[in-house]
């Protein structure tokens, strides 16, 4: 029995869409491959590799943090804002480089004066612990967040907020709508994230992963 059959499988979760497709397309080059992911007809939930020992699964994005948290998945794969919101225990190892966007307050050009003078304000958004981290501790601005799941936008439009705090990728929703981005908070794209148990453990080979990465990004 070689060391190869007795090794334990390597589990990934991904964000689910153009995340997953553009992560397994990165880890190809590398030579990380599913085909069982290939199959657009799969009713599969958890894909393998059985020569590479390696499991694939895809989830909701603000649940990747979760299953890598628990060791339900020894690597996952998502971006900077899920990382930020959810606030997991987990080490973020490498940047992958795409999904490139900003994390930015957004909203009306008369709501950039509420911003400087410290005003009481409301604020919309889907990351309420983003939002709340950078006007507490970053701007010490006392607000009040209110969490929106759809188009948070409408918020400012509908007098629900003054501002809102969202992603922003080219700016012509905002633009559409009579909105702009008034601060930016933090540069985004997607993560590499590893359990920190799994990074004891199966430390080789996945620091080998992550040097194949590196080498090739």
């Amino acid at each position: 029995m070689t060391m190869m059959d007795d090794k334990q499988y390597l589990t990934f979760a991904l964000g689910k869409g153009r995340l997953a497709k553009d992560t397994m397309a990165l880890f190809e080059k590398i030579g990380i491959t599913c085909e069982e992911m290939k199959d657009k007809d799969s009713r599969k939930l958890i894909f393998v590799n059985e020569e590479l020992k390696l499991k694939f699964f895809l989830s909701k994005g603000p649940d990747v943090p979760t299953y890598v948290e628990y060791g339900a998945a020894d690597i996952g794969v998502v971006g900077k804002d899920t990382i930020l919101e959810e606030d997991r225990r987990v080490y973020e190892v490498l940047d992958l480089g795409y999904g490139k966007c900003r994390m930015c307050v957004c909203g009306p050009a008369k709501s950039k004066e509420l911003l400087e003078h410290h005003e009481m304000i409301r604020v919309a958004t889907k990351y309420p612990h983003i939002a709340k981290d950078y006007f507490y501790n970053k701007k010490h601005q006392t607000v009040d967040i209110i969490k929106l799941n759809g188009s948070v936008e409408l918020g400012p439009l509908v007098g629900l907020a003054d501002v809102i705090v969202d992603i922003v990728e080219t700016g012509s929703t905002l633009r559409e709508n009579g909105l702009e981005v008034l601060e930016e908070i933090c540069p985004l794209s997607a993560r590499m994230i590893v359990n920190q148990v799994s990074m004891k453990m199966e430390s080789d080979r996945i620091k080998k992963i992550i040097h194949d990465l590196k080498q090739y990004l």
